[in-house]
């Protein structure tokens, strides 16, 4: 396993009874041994708010950040995630969804392989531009359907 994947699974292992954790970035990068910027791309990389997570962060002295959960209900998820996403999506990006969603049990693998199909590069034989539009207006519309 990477560094990154090691202090992720960690972080996460701290949401088992809570909504929200508060970390030191400094604390943290000491238990690793690795630097606070490592720390800084765990936490920009897989725990943002297309993953379900808002992150507040306080830097200096007393700096400290805070990971909260928001995908308190399956409905709430998805609208969170309806509302983030904007007018385009690639398919790599919707991946990442999809795999969260079934990290999160908001999808079974027959749905998620649905969603997958139905927004692949394959199917929107368009240009980029307007396949990412399209796709994401496919996306949200079964997201919708799932709430």
């Amino acid at each position: 396993m990477r560094i990154s994947d090691v202090i992720e699974n960690f972080i996460k292992s701290m949401f088992d009874d809570e909504d929200a954790v508060t970390l030191q970035r400094n604390d943290l990068a000491e238990h690793f041994n690795c630097v606070p910027s490592q720390i800084n791309y765990v936490i920009q990389t897989r725990f943002t708010p297309m993953q379900g997570y808002y992150v507040e962060s306080q830097r200096g002295g007393g700096g400290y950040i805070k990971i909260q959960k928001v995908n308190v209900t399956k409905s709430n998820y998805l609208m969170h995630i309806i509302t983030s996403i904007g007018d385009k999506i690639t398919a790599k990006e919707v991946d990442v969804f999809v795999k969260n969603f079934l990290e999160n049990g908001v999808v079974n693998e027959k749905e998620a392989k649905l969603i997958k199909s139905a927004t692949s590069d394959k199917v929107l034989p368009l240009d980029d531009e307007t396949k990412d539009k399209v796709r994401a207006r496919i996306f949200k519309n079964m997201l919708i359907t799932l709430v």
